[in-house]
């Protein structure tokens, strides 16, 4: 990604990143890596999930894979993104795992009988655990886009062998905290720690549990009903029954984390809450990886309205849509860890999004000299001066007092 004919102003609060510490070779040449992923040699691996492959993604999404291999991989960093495409596919997830393992798959994945409108997201769901517990990492949505130092990030948290300077513990995992008042609900399109986690070894339990359940499960519907999942209130208080609701089965990988967080096992020594004030790191979601959203209320049109405007030319006067799209690029740029592009039931409860409209306007997120190409162009080139500081959890509900599979 070379440097714009024109130049881009840089935000306050961030700094250029060095171009000896980025990858700036040609599209074609960092397609060819990722398409061809090399051996897992250590615990710095950032995974992906796309059904049909790296090779068959929306093109936007390809762009977002580069940025994290242009950022990380000079860092000792290894991009993978694992598919169902074919056995032949170098990144088919059974390269990885022993995708026949019960232990390891439920049966609807095993077969390949997986049903429901949000098959192959839940299908991605089912790969992350896995692939934490045996080689560690993070696992990122290929819909997330990178703004800080996930580096050195790691470095200081669950890398680390050292107390964390500031807030003296020891992490083991990070990820995003989106609970209301407190509660820890973390998000399951960014989750990071170093193989054999605690916390994801229990989390992977209780998921394959529940796809057992009713004689094997084709799809997470009716997991809110679930007697192992008794306790946790459905999400989305602002959203009608039936759709918060809808929620929870599509979310279910995260109340399932949810529940294991809620349980104390003495009999497995297993106190969740305890471990995650101790133990996990979590950046405000909001403002880390949703600022866009925050900034345009959730107007996919109106965030996709702003990102494809011009950029002003020298001595040319900025309108007050450009003022407010140049306020976003900057605010994200500084201010956020990440942006989540949304897909999925979003669309069906609020509407449009940012990501599904660069999804069905091909090329409108790189156009040169616009606001969304100015986000690109940052997203690779610069980084905040500062690292998200962690949020604590206010309040932490025991949802379970005994086994977690009981």
């Amino acid at each position: 990604m070379e440097p714009p004919a024109y130049s881009y102003s840089m935000p306050a609060g961030v700094h250029a990143i060095p171009s000896s510490e980025l990858d700036l070779r040609s599209d074609a040449e960092i397609d060819a890596i990722l398409l061809h992923p090399p051996p897992v040699k250590s615990e710095k691996n950032i995974w992906f999930f796309w059904h049909s492959g790296y090779a068959n993604m929306h093109p936007y999404a390809q762009r977002t894979v580069r940025a994290y291999h242009r950022r990380f991989a000079p860092k000792g960093w290894t991009i993978r993104v694992l598919d169902l495409a074919s056995p032949n596919s170098p990144g088919n997830v059974a390269n990885f795992l022993d995708v026949n393992d019960p232990q390891l798959f439920p049966a609807a994945f095993r077969n390949g009988t997986m049903t429901g409108t949000y098959a192959r997201q839940h299908t991605s769901d089912l790969v992350r655990f896995p692939l934490l517990l045996a080689y560690g990492g993070v696992y990122a949505d290929v819909g997330l886009m990178p703004v800080g130092d996930l580096d050195a990030l790691w470095e200081t948290t669950v890398g680390s062998s050292s107390l964390h300077p500031t807030t003296h513990k020891r992490y083991e995992v990070i990820s995003y905290q989106a609970g209301v008042d407190g509660e820890p609900d973390l998000t399951n399109y960014f989750l990071a720690a170093r193989k054999e986690n605690a916390l994801f070894t229990r989390c992977h339990a209780l998921f394959l549990a529940l796809w057992a359940e009713d004689g094997g499960r084709c799809s997470t519907d009716g997991m809110h009903r679930s007697s192992l999942l008794r306790g946790l209130p459905l999400p989305g208080k602002a959203f009608s029954p039936d759709v918060q609701v809808a929620l929870f089965d599509y979310i279910a990988q995260g109340q399932v984390v949810r529940m294991v967080m809620g349980t104390v096992d003495e009999q497995d020594g297993w106190d969740g809450p305890r471990y995650i004030r101790d133990h996990v790191y979590v950046m405000d979601y909001m403002s880390g990886s949703q600022l866009i959203n925050d900034l345009t209320a959730w107007d996919g049109t109106r965030a996709f309205n702003l990102m494809s405007l011009r950029v002003p030319g020298p001595g040319e006067t900025e309108s007050d849509d450009q003022k407010a799209a140049r306020d976003i690029v900057e605010a994200c740029l500084s201010r956020s860890f990440a942006f989540k592009l949304a897909h999925g039931l979003i669309i069906a409860v609020l509407g449009e999004t940012l990501g599904s409209l660069w999804r069905s306007h091909p090329g409108s997120d790189i156009v040169p000299g616009t606001y969304a190409h100015w986000l690109r162009y940052g997203m690779v080139h610069w980084t905040p001066d500062v690292l998200p500081q962690p949020v604590e959890f206010r309040m932490v509900t025991t949802y379970k007092n005994g086994p977690l599979l009981e």
